[in-house]
Parts: C-alpha cells; sequence; structure tokens
C-alpha cells in the first residue's frame, strides 16, 4: 500500500518501512545478546583458576613467605634428602614438642617400626617456634624453624583462627618445597610409623594422600582423604594443584584445607592439569577414623577423629605397646586378624563432637 509522507511529498512503503524497524531491532537485540555473553564469558574466566594467575596472587602473600629463608631450609633439606630429593617432613609446636608428648611418641615409632628407623635420616621437623625449635635439636639433626608473626606455641582449637592459620600455613610452605625441586611425604606428628611405606606409594601418581575413610577404590573421588598424610611428587602438576588448593581458600572461607580439598578434587581444574591423584587404602594408612584390621600389613596410624592432646598421646601410647607385643610374637603366632586396644579415650572424645589440631 502506498501513502504520502508529511517530507517533501516522497511516497513511502509503509510494509518497507516497518521491516526495515524490525531488521534493525533484531541486529540490535543480537549485539546487546552478544555484548552479554561476551561480558559473561569474561566474568567466568576470570574468575576460573588460571595457573599463572593463582601464582601471582600466591607470590603475593608476604606475610608468610618473609618466614622463610631459602637458603637455610634448603641446606636443611638438602642433608635430609633421599638421592631423588624425596624428603619427609612434619611440622611441631611447643604443645606437641613437651617431653612424653607427641614427638617422642612419633620419634619412638621410628625406632621400633620395621625398616623405618632408617627414615629418620630423611625426616625434616619444622618448628613454629623456638621451644619446639630447642627440643628438636635435642632429639633429631633435621629441624628448621619457621618465623611467622602468629603465636603457633598453643595447642591450637579445631576451627579457630589460630588452627587455621596453622594449616593454611601448611599447605603455603609445602608449595614452596615443592617449587624448590623437593619431593616430601608430609605427615603430621600424631602418625605412627609402624612399616615403611615406600612400597605402598603408586609409582606414578602425582599426589597421593591418606583417608579418614576409603572406600576401596583409589581413583574414587569420594573417598575421603586427610591432610595429614601425603606423597607429592615435585614437578609443575603439583606446584600448580597447591597454589590452587591456597588459592581456593578465598572460595570458602573460614574452611581448613582438608574441607576446601574435598571441595576441589571434583574441580575441572584437576583434569586440566593432568594431575595424577590417588587415595592411599587404609589397610595400610590406617586411623582411628577406619581402623585396619591386619597388623601385618599396616604401615602407619592417625590419631584421628580425636579430640585433644592427652587422649591422643594415651591412646598412641597403648597403639606402640601393641605394636612391640605383635612385633615380640614369633612369625607364625602373627595372625592377620590381630586387633588394637585402640581407640579408647579417643573413641569417647570423637563422640562428644569436638575436634582440636591434627585430627
Amino acid at each position: 500500500m502506498l501513502c504520502k509522507s508529511g517530507i517533501n511529498g516522497e511516497e513511502v512503503d509503509l510494509h518497507h518501512q516497518k521491516g526495515n524497524y524490525i531488521y534493525r531491532t533484531r541486529v540490535m537485540m543480537l549485539a546487546l545478546t552478544f555484548m552479554g555473553f561476551a561480558v559473561a564469558c569474561f566474568v567466568l574466566s576470570n574468575s576460573l583458576p588460571r595457573p599463572y594467575m593463582i601464582s601471582k596472587i600466591f607470590a603475593t602473600d608476604s606475610a608468610f613467605r618473609s618466614g622463610i629463608n631459602k637458603t637455610s631450609l634448603d641446606i636443611v633439606l638438602k642433608n635430609a634428602s633421599m638421592k631423588d630429593k624425596t624428603v619427609i617432613i612434619t611440622t611441631l609446636n611447643d604443645a606437641w614438642a613437651k617431653p612424653n608428648s607427641i614427638f617422642d611418641l612419633f620419634l619412638e615409632s621410628f625406632h621400633i617400626g620395621k625398616n623405618t628407623q632408617r627414615l629418620l635420616n630423611h625426616l625434616v621437623v619444622i618448628c613454629l617456634d623456638e621451644k619446639a625449635f630447642s627440643r628438636c635439636l635435642a632429639l633429631h639433626p633435621h629441624c628448621y624453624q619457621l618465623h611467622t608473626k602468629f603465636n603457633f606455641s598453643r595447642d591450637a582449637f579445631f576451627m579457630t583462627p589460630d588452627y587455621l592459620e596453622m594449616m593454611w600455613g601448611r599447605i603455603k610452605f609445602l608449595a614452596v618445597v615443592l617449587e624448590m625441586g623437593y619431593n616430601f611425604v608430609f605427615t603430621d606428628t600424631d602418625i605412627m610409623w609402624l612399616r615403611d611405606p615406600f612400597p605402598r606409594f603408586y609409582p606414578h601418581a602425582d599426589f597421593q594422600i591418606a583417608c579418614d575413610f576409603f572406600f576401596g577404590n583409589s581413583y574414587n573421588v569420594n573417598n575421603r582423604p586427610n591432610g595429614g598424610f601425603a606423597y607429592v611428587k615435585s614437578n609443575s602438576k603439583t606446584i600448580q594443584f597447591y597454589n590452587f588448593w591456597f588459592y581456593s581458600r578465598k572460595w570458602y572461607p573460614r574452611r581448613h584445607d582438608q574441607d576446601v580439598l574435598n571441595k576441589i578434587k571434583h574441580h575441572e581444574f584437576m583434569s586440566k592439569i593432568g594431575l595424577q591423584l590417588r587415595f592411599l587404602d587404609t589397610a595400610y594408612f590406617s586411623g582411628f577414623c577406619q581402623r585396619t584390621r591386619d597388623l601385618g600389613l599396616v604401615c602407619t596410624v592417625h590419631a584421628n577423629c580425636c579430640v585433644g592432646l592427652e587422649n591422643k598421646v594415651h591412646d598412641l601410647q597403648v597403639l606402640l605397646h601393641d605394636w612391640r607385643r605383635f612385633m615380640s610374637l614369633d612369625p607364625i603366632m602373627q595372625l592377620p586378624n590381630s586387633s588394637w586396644s585402640v581407640p579408647q579415650d579417643c573413641r569417647t572424645s570423637f563422640q562428644r563432637g569436638y575436634s582440636r589440631k591434627g585430627d
């Protein structure tokens, strides 16, 4: 249909004019949609963990890194290192270093364990205060004092600010060790070493970790890991992983490292970097949460699922007594179904529903 417009008497095809309007509207909507999609992609891409971004943020955490003298640390690590640059690392504060406490039991387990005494030559104790450092030097050759602005000398109650700072500080420190080119077995001090664990490690895994609860398959990410014991090889994948782990605490505030690990173990970033992750069987790497029944297999036992220093000390003393009795038997009498007398005090403490450092 034709009609006269009011401008210069030109004839305009109204259908054509309407078509142009619709076309322009669609183009504008498509442009806005594209812009929205681009903005969303930008925001998403900047929220995803990229190795260079994580490393940059991690490197700026000078409050912790200023407490590490890499030169003196490297001397200690080198003196304790195996031929392949592997060390065993534990952390120690004054509360756990006192005579007849956790540290004494920890060292004793190496002395009475099967093929474990030689591993003391490769144990590095990271001391969190001066008293722990002095006590370590009196008992062990490879001690390193970490200087921080925080007071870690007390027994840190579970989920308090001191506890969280201690746990996340541990992750940061271990990342530094990886960056320095050292493989490590990290062990909490309330873990008793009863057999050499190295034959039970998976040879091709980058990161392997003990469990509170193990469900029968070392690849199953639904296993419940415990950050108190892990064997980690130094390579680009594990360095990125530890940086990612530490960075992820920003997504899960007021959570400790183990809780965050349970979140990020499903993250696509893990597959993107190609990390070979395995979970250690509690038949060999046991604890009070899920005990092994076979003393003929067990390598380590962790006083996890346990509340309080005194309860840990009591039950670990009983555990070492059980172990001595088992090892004193004639090999023919060392039955696979021999059982522990523990947990005792730890069982009742766990039922009260509280937790502390090292749980």
